[in-house]
């Protein structure tokens, strides 16, 4: 790992739908360094099902989750695999 792990990226894609959330990720995390952190906020319900297979299929790490009022929290870690 070549990052300060306290430090998180956020990206907003609440209101947006399937694939806008997962491509607003990709991009973002393109731009990081290995091992850094993306916080993806999204309300698509799709979500929950698009978010983790993204991170298998693209060699990220699904951290975790977590449901807020109007939206979920998607945490990623930037794996060695380009996005």
């Amino acid at each position: 790992m070549c990052c300060d792990m306290t430090q998180e990226t956020e990206i907003d894609a609440i209101g947006l739908l399937c694939p806008l959330p997962v491509l607003r990720a990709r991009k973002a995390l393109a731009a990081l360094p290995e091992g850094a952190v993306l916080r993806l906020l999204a309300s698509d319900p799709a979500a929950i099902v698009d978010v983790p297979h993204f991170c298998a299929q693209s060699g990220h790490d699904f951290l975790d989750m977590a449901d807020r009022a109007d939206h979920t929290v998607y945490r990623i870690r930037k794996g060695a695999h380009p996005a």
